[in-house]
């Protein structure tokens, strides 16, 4: 289990938001920082200071990426054809991990995160143990027989907090869905305003 999963909650807390929209979040009662300091009020912040939060917010949205990983995603998103902050989205919102959160597979994106590694998802009929794996459009992924009747996928299918994006079509009866198309920004039901423009201009300084 890594440090972020076990403080997932501080992260809201830092940026003063509620990151996925979670009933039980803390900002909803506390919308000050963590910490001794954290009712102190807050200087300006500087265009650095909002690009930096802008790309914390993306970044901790999809869980347990590591700096490395998502700078990774900027260079990819640069290289491609079209609006660099679109495709960055795009690149996000087509990782395996992210897809069965899309889904409603399970409950949060760091259940995803493990869900995928322990073996629970097949794609295309093959089963895929890579969180950071990138779906292509009209991929099909499942929840492995086996494991559909585990409480955890039984809760999030059940849960009415999120609905299924447009972009993908799911059968939650036989927990399978098809990613149908990459997103755009504006497709994406974030529960907060995310600024992939501000984080392009983080990386590009």
């Amino acid at each position: 289990m890594t440090k972020r999963i076990k403080s997932k909650y501080k992260i809201n807390r830092r940026l003063g938001v509620n990151l996925w929209g979670r009933p039980k979040s803390p900002v909803n009662t506390r919308d000050y920082g963590p910490g001794q300091h954290g009712q102190r009020r807050g200087r300006k912040p500087s265009d650095f200071g909002l690009q930096l939060m802008a790309k914390q917010k993306l970044k901790g949205y999809y869980g347990s990426i590591t700096e490395k990983q998502f700078r990774r995603y900027y260079h990819e998103a640069t290289r491609r054809k079209g609006d660099t902050s679109e495709n960055l989205v795009g690149i996000l919102e087509r990782r395996l991990d992210a897809v069965i959160y899309r889904m409603k597979f399970v409950p949060t994106v760091f259940a995803a995160r493990q869900f995928v590694n322990h073996g629970h998802i097949k794609v295309n009929g093959k089963r895929v143990n890579i969180p950071s794996y990138l779906v292509n459009e009209g991929d099909v992924i499942e929840v492995r027989e086996k494991s559909r009747e585990l409480p955890l996928v039984l809760l999030a299918v059940e849960s009415p907090e999120r609905d299924v994006p447009d972009y993908m079509t799911v059968n939650l009866k036989k927990m399978q869905g098809s990613f149908d198309a990459v997103p755009k920004l504006a497709d994406v039901p974030y529960p907060v305003t995310m600024e992939p423009n501000l984080v392009i201009e983080f990386y590009s300084r």
